[in-house]
């Protein structure tokens, strides 16, 4: 059995392929299943016969536990120790991914997602935070580079994977396949792996932060969500944005006046390190939304089979992945503003081309439809990911980096959350409104205009009523695919605006130079950071490296952070 490990020691040479291998194949976990789900979304819509509202739940239960409890669940590894709370972590995704494999309903679905979003705010944080902790400086950068490369093939393979898997009727399976790689991971961590903790840290944690955060974040996400069936006036809509309103305002408050914050707000004082965590609110609210409805765009209105959906966005994570590489640099080059307007200015032109393309003739029109949208798209994230978290990085002070990591990621994710429960909102309502106005036109008998109006809850999968000829089934259905392209423009449109927003922040609130609270370091030579600030108050283990937050848009929902290299 392994043995406790202290703050300032390393694994030992044959141990560190162990770690490695454990904190990849419970990495991949997390990137496979959010990269994967995105695509088998349509065909688990179908079989569980979930609307609008709850494929909406399907995703934000999972991220709205995610982005309160992450902070959180680094600063639990960090005092009772890293292999602990990773292998608990792990334990409660397995657990969730068997209850979402099983789930008989919608329902269920959402409650083994809420317990998977659990279970990735103790897992995600561990594997840099471990890594860091485990390997000496000296050979750190090769393992987070071999994690990297790693966690960029299975982000790669999850839409492929996903999309074969749902293509055969077999979206489940989606959820199954963590069971192996987590049962592997968890051996591996109980008989190589040492324990790691924060001998510095106070053990205090900001019980009343998460909290508030899980309260806040949840009754906006419930309001919003609901409001798309039942209306902003409902009773239970208002008291859900009210209640979420009023414990935001007091998490501030809390955050303010605690001594052990979980968001320490004096970080914020720093205009670049300000700017940047909110363009990041920005950018990852556009990316969160815009691509959770491609798919079902892709497969449900296009006609894609779900295994060619999987491959649509593939150039776009290709791209990033080749251009971050060098993209670090432009920070040092050019200061942080300049590439931080480029950049989203170049992804909102992807965005607007993503908006172009009506109901086409599927995989055939891809080249000239959703190909130049994705390949720009990608160019501009390549251009944006690497600046953007070395700026985040290097303006917060050295001891705080591993915090201001987790901020970063933290604000990513909450963007999708609040992203997905508003625009999600605003794309039901807007779908219902043009599919009654298409509807309107075509001379429907009453009690099919009236059936026609309940189907438009299920967005793209909505049905043409019984009782018509083919005539009139094929113009709802037609009236169907064009109320889905006329919301989806609007929503692409409004991520077009957010992105929009970033580049103003860049522009008005980044400074042309970075107020370096640490030193810059050259990504390339800079030793590993951990994600959730692993090693805190351990100069040998203090992490120096920029991480990106989940970038990929295949992930931009679900990723672990990657090391930006130069």
């Amino acid at each position: 059995m392994a043995t406790a490990q202290s703050a300032r020691s390393y694994v030992p040479a044959n141990t560190e392929i162990w770690v490695l291998g454990a904190t990849i194949l419970a990495s991949a976990m997390a990137f496979i299943d959010g990269s994967a789900l995105s695509v088998a979304l349509p065909a688990l819509q179908v079989d569980l016969n979930a609307t609008g509202t709850e494929m909406l739940w399907i995703q934000n239960s999972y991220l709205l536990f995610l982005a309160a409890l992450i902070l959180v669940g680094g600063s639990l590894g960090d005092i009772y120790g890293r292999k602990r709370v990773f292998m608990i972590g792990i334990g409660i995704f397995a657990v969730a991914s068997v209850l979402c494999g099983l789930a008989p309903d919608p329902n269920a679905l959402i409650i083994g997602r809420a317990l998977k979003g659990i279970g990735g705010a103790l897992m995600i944080p561990g594997s840099l935070a471990i890594l860091s902790a485990s390997f000496e400086p000296a050979r750190r950068g090769r393992a987070i580079g071999t994690w990297s490369m790693f966690s960029t093939l299975t982000t790669l393979i999850g839409p492929v994977l996903g999309g074969w898997l749902a293509g055969q009727g077999l979206w489940r399976a989606v959820f199954f396949i963590n069971i192996p790689m987590a049962l592997i991971a968890l051996y591996v961590l109980a008989t190589r792996v040492p324990e790691s903790r924060d001998e510095h840290s106070t053990g205090r944690l900001d019980y009343l932060g998460a909290f508030l955060a899980t309260v806040g974040l949840g009754g906006l996400t419930y309001g919003f969500t609901e409001a798309s069936m039942a209306g902003f006036t409902a009773p239970n809509v208002l008291i859900g944005l009210i209640v979420g309103v009023i414990a935001l305002v007091a998490f501030v408050i809390a955050e303010a006046r605690s001594d052990h914050p979980m968001v320490p707000l004096s970080l914020f004082r720093n205009r670049t390190f300000a700017g940047t965590n909110l363009l990041t609110l920005f950018m990852y609210g556009a990316l969160g939304i815009s691509f959770f409805f491609l798919p079902i765009n892709l497969i449900q209105v296009q006609g894609y089979p779900p295994d060619v959906a999987g491959l649509v966005t593939l150039p776009s994570p290709i791209i990033l992945t080749l251009l971050s590489r060098r993209a670090g640099g432009l920070v040092d080059r050019f200061g942080p503003r300049l590439p931080l307007i480029v950049g989203p200015a170049i992804v909102a032109v992807g965005f607007f081309l993503m908006a172009v393309p009506g109901v086409t003739n599927g995989p055939d029109d891809y080249w000239l439809t959703f190909f130049p949208a994705i390949v720009v798209t990608g160019i501009g994230l390549g251009l944006t990911v690497a600046p953007l978290t070395t700026s985040v990085m290097v303006s917060a002070p050295s001891e705080s980096s591993g915090t201001a990591s987790g901020i970063n990621n933290a604000v990513s994710r909450t963007a999708n959350v609040l992203a997905i429960a508003i625009l999600g909102a605003v794309m039901l309502l807007a779908f219902r409104g043009s599919l009654e106005t298409r509807a309107a036109e075509l001379d429907l008998p009453v009690e099919s205009l009236a059936a026609l109006e309940l189907e438009s809850a299920n967005l793209a999968a909505a049905q043409a009523p019984e009782g018509l000829n083919a005539e009139q089934t094929a113009a709802v259905e037609n009236a169907i695919d064009w109320a889905f392209v006329d919301a989806f423009r609007l929503i692409v449109l409004i991520s077009v605006g957010l992105i929009g927003l970033s580049v103003v922040v860049a522009a008005t609130v980044v400074e042309r130079t970075l107020t370096e609270a640490s030193p810059a370091m050259d990504p390339s030579t800079a030793p590993a950071a951990d994600d959730e600030g692993a090693g805190q108050g351990d100069p040998a283990a203090q992490p120096a490296r920029a991480v990106v937050p989940h970038v990929l848009p295949n992930c931009a929902i679900n990723c672990e952070p990657e090391p930006a290299t130069n």
